[in-house]
């Protein structure tokens, strides 16, 4: 038997937890004893860790938003410019690949916070840090910010649904062939194009 976990350690673990469970159920598909289970604790334990769902739910979309943060902020490392913009670019295109959780969980915080003011908001302050951070990495205007941040959502819905893309500057030209190669084709083609 391992030394004994604090409340501390237990509500990361849970916040991370939530997050897997979120990401696969959405907020009304996943129970509160799922998450209890896969961190191994009861869920009354649970509720003391968090009173309600709905606050573990606005902790693990929190946290979603502070790893992004921490994948751009390292990226960028000391560059500046064009280089921490690419980079930026970059490990945020291999976070996406590498865990598909965190793009499914970005997805459904987005569609939760459609009519839900309290997740909204959040989400409000997150995307602004965002803005930011980008921002102040780079040193570019608010219009390459803009570009930054438009792409960066682009490119997850060309994640979610697999579309093939070329990343940078051949982004257009390679979405423009994608599309013309399925131009007339049936949404439910057997060969999954």
């Amino acid at each position: 038997m391992g030394p004994r976990m604090s409340a501390d350690e237990r509500r990361e673990l849970a916040i991370k937890a939530a997050m897997a469970e979120f990401a696969s159920g959405g907020y009304d598909g996943t129970s509160t004893a799922a998450i209890a289970e896969r961190v191994g604790v009861s869920q009354p334990y649970m509720f003391r860790l968090f009173p309600t769902k709905r606050a573990l739910f606005l902790a693990a979309a929190d946290r979603c938003f502070a790893d992004i943060e921490t994948v751009l902020r390292d990226a960028a490392g000391g560059l500046h410019g064009k280089e921490a913009m690419t980079a930026m670019a970059e490990a945020y295109r291999r976070l996406l690949r590498e865990d598909p959780t965190l793009l499914r969980f970005q997805l459904k915080i987005y569609g939760a916070a459609v009519g839900e003011d309290e997740l909204a908001r959040l989400g409000h302050h997150r995307w602004a840090r965002l803005f930011r951070l980008v921002g102040d990495l780079s040193g570019a205007p608010p219009e390459e910010v803009v570009r930054f941040m438009a792409v960066g959502t682009l490119v997850n819905v060309l994640t979610a649904f697999q579309v093939p893309y070329v990343p940078g500057d051949d982004l257009p030209a390679s979405l423009e062939a994608w599309s013309e190669g399925l131009r007339g084709a049936d949404a439910l083609d057997p060969d999954g194009r």
